[in-house]
């Protein structure tokens, strides 16, 4: 995932030409979406662990800012870790929902949306200018089953939500900590699995997806030797791109460059008796 919780601010009263990058100088402590994403939700509630994300300047448009400031209230999700939050009131019904970490800057998440209107979706990113983005998709298409969270995705899993509230999880593309001594950061690790574990329901999918060879073979060999998931490949191994993870223009140029893209689907196995 990306951040950009220090990148410059766009002004909401300035005129400017849509899609325009702008910058805003704020005064010392002025929030900078007042009716939208916090900088750090979760503060200092918490104690500091190695995440899993790397910070990144990115400027917010124009458009990103203004749906940022507009749509937040409704759509977005602040992952402050101080509630447990009921899922069905946060979409306005009981349908599925499935947790996203790591989404960009929407447009695949959007198209599952629109192809799947009878699953909510959460995604969760901390990339400034890709929620505003986002939340940009889900207006102009009308994709009322999804919602925008802001922060760290292990806060929201370890504080935020009741066991059995998943159908599903999706990563694609996370972080690849590629030099071995970063590799402690990687998401997909064994502690990471046991507590998405306790929030998934019995048959939910697990689906991640890279194009860093080696983290394919780490994630794969790390969620074969979980007690709690099952490979729903029988011949093991990874899966091939199942038809509603969509071809996102990224990942087409890599495979033009002969990439290699492994998806893995994993299913979460009955709970056992405790």
């Amino acid at each position: 995932m990306a951040d950009s919780l220090n990148t410059p601010d766009a002004p909401l009263s300035a005129p400017h030409d849509p899609g325009v990058s702008v910058r805003h100088t704020r005064t010392r402590g002025e929030p900078r979406f007042p009716d939208g994403p916090r900088a750090d939700p979760a503060g200092s509630h918490f104690e500091r662990r190695i995440r899993s994300f790397q910070p990144r300047r990115s400027r917010v448009t124009a458009g990103q800012a203004d749906a940022l400031q507009r749509l937040w209230p409704t759509w977005g999700l602040d992952i402050d870790g101080q509630r447990v939050i009921d899922l069905g009131e946060l979409f306005g019904n009981d349908r599925p929902v499935v947790l996203e970490i790591g989404f960009g800057m929407g447009e695949a998440t959007a198209r599952m949306a629109a192809a799947d209107p009878g699953t909510n979706i959460l995604a969760v990113d901390v990339h400034t200018p890709g929620q505003g983005n986002l939340l940009n998709l889900a207006e102009r298409d009308g994709l009322s089953n999804v919602r925008v969270g802001n922060g760290d995705a292990i806060i929201l899993l370890r504080e935020m939500l009741r066991p059995d509230a998943l159908d599903g999880l999706r990563v694609y593309f996370p972080d690849p900590w590629p030099k071995k001594r970063h590799h402690k950061r990687r998401l997909i690790q064994p502690e990471f699995l046991t507590l998405a574990a306790a929030r998934l329901k019995s048959g939910a999918i697990v689906h991640c997806a890279t194009d860093w060879e080696p983290y394919a073979e780490q994630m794969l060999e790390v969620l074969g030797a979980h007690p709690d998931f099952e490979n729903t490949r029988a011949e093991g191994g990874f899966a091939p791109r199942p038809e509603f993870r969509p071809l996102t223009r990224f990942e087409g140029q890599g495979l033009d460059k002969g990439h290699v893209v492994n998806d893995l689907l994993f299913r979460r196995v009955p709970h056992r008796e405790r």
